[in-house]
């Protein structure tokens, strides 16, 4: 499957951001769309639109944790093996766009404040990176998961 096609596919479908890029994985995680849609959906707009951690970024951690994370809370080494993963994928995704954060990522744009997701129209697309945000977060997921088989 083409993870990035799928998480832009998603992403205009209406899925918030997070979702498009974990529901993009369903294949490699093995859950359902609506059970990785639901265990995603409080990730978009950084965080319930709270402008925190891109949704993007979060949606892929999401799918690392499913497919590369940890279970057992006594082993310190998987945990910081684990967790070097996260680091090395927020690198590269701030490599590519400067920031993780969903407001800084935003800036130029203008976002009306608030818990209500605005309408997806053409001019939302237009104004946002958050389509090709969604298919970058896929891609470097993809590369991380090939380079750790």
């Amino acid at each position: 499957m083409d993870h990035v096609k799928e998480a832009e596919r998603l992403f205009l479908e209406g899925y918030n951001c997070a979702q498009a890029v974990f529901c993009a994985f369903c294949d490699e995680t093995g859950l359902s769309l609506e059970d990785a849609a639901r265990l995603s959906s409080s990730f978009g707009g950084g965080m319930g639109r709270l402008r925190e951690v891109c949704g993007t970024v979060s949606g892929a951690l999401l799918a690392l944790g499913m497919l590369r994370g940890y279970a057992d809370p006594t082993d310190p080494e998987l945990k910081k093996a684990h967790y070097r993963l996260v680091q090395e994928y927020a690198r590269r995704f701030r490599e590519e766009n400067g920031t993780i954060i969903c407001r800084e990522l935003l800036k130029d744009v203008p976002v009306t404040p608030g818990d209500t997701p605005e309408p997806r129209t053409p001019e939302f697309y237009a104004r946002r990176p958050c389509l090709r945000l969604a298919g970058q977060a896929a891609a470097i997921l993809d590369e991380m998961l090939s380079e750790s088989q």
